[in-house]
């Protein structure tokens, strides 16, 4: 799997994987459980993983929900 974004953001990280829901684009939220180590104050970001062969269409979707800016 390759990383498609990284944040400390919980909602963005929630609406993205709602969005590639939506578009039948299997993901991994990596990191997820990390608030351990960081005593759950969130400074450990988390990453959006998806498959390779489905990246573009990933960014494409993330570009076209005006999140382009937030791609790794």
């Amino acid at each position: 799997m390759q990383e498609l974004m990284r944040s400390n953001d919980a909602v963005l990280i929630s609406f993205v994987g709602s969005l590639l829901n939506d578009a039948g684009i299997p993901h991994f939220v990596a990191d997820q459980h990390m608030s351990i180590l960081d005593g759950s104050i969130g400074a450990l970001p988390r990453r959006i993983m998806v498959e390779p062969d489905r990246l573009d269409q990933a960014r494409r979707l993330m570009r076209d929900a005006d999140l382009g800016h937030e791609l790794s």
